[in-house]
C-alpha cells in the first residue's frame, strides 16, 4: 500500500468519530511525520461554533502534543466523497510542521485521487520572515 492510501484509509476511518450535528459534514484527517508515525483527527462542531476545530487541526495538535515536530504528509477526506481541501487556517496551522515537500492527499468519488505537494496549496506561506 502507499503511503497516499494508507493516509487515505486512515482518514476514512477517522472520519466516522466526526461529531458534525450542526452542519452533518464529516471531516477526516491523516498526517504522517517524518518518522512515519500517523495521527489522525476529526472535525468537532460545537453549538457556539468559533469553538468548532477542523479534522486537520485535530490530527496536528495530536502530532505535536506527542512531540512531531516535522510533518511528511496530509490526508484529508470528508463524508460529501468530493475534494476537501483544508481551510485557511488549516493550512496556516499545519505548515507550520510540514517538510517543505511535503505532500497533500485528497481523494473525489468521482475524480478520483489528487496529490499535490502541501505548499501548493498556500502559496504565499506567512512564516513570520519579510518578504522580499
Amino acid at each position: 500500500m502507499s503511503e497516499r492510501d494508507i493516509l487515505i484509509s486512515r482518514a476514512k476511518e477517522t472520519m466516522a468519530n466526526a461529531y458534525a450535528p450542526y452542519s452533518g459534514f464529516k471531516v477526516g484527517a491523516a498526517i504522517m511525520t517524518d518518522d512515519g508515525r500517523i495521527y489522525t483527527g476529526c472535525n468537532v462542531e460545537n453549538s457556539s461554533y468559533g469553538a468548532a476545530i477542523c479534522a486537520e487541526r485535530t490530527a496536528a495538535v495530536k502530532a505535536v502534543s506527542e512531540g512531531a515536530r516535522q510533518f511528511k504528509a496530509l490526508a484529508v477526506v470528508c463524508s460529501s466523497e468530493e475534494y476537501a481541501f483544508p481551510c485557511g487556517i488549516c493550512r496556516q496551522f499545519v505548515g507550520e510542521f510540514m517538510d517543505k515537500d511535503g505532500m497533500l492527499y485528497l481523494e473525489d468519488k468521482e475524480q478520483g485521487e489528487l496529490s499535490i505537494p502541501f505548499f501548493d496549496s498556500i502559496p504565499y506561506f506567512f512564516n513570520g520572515e519579510r518578504i522580499k
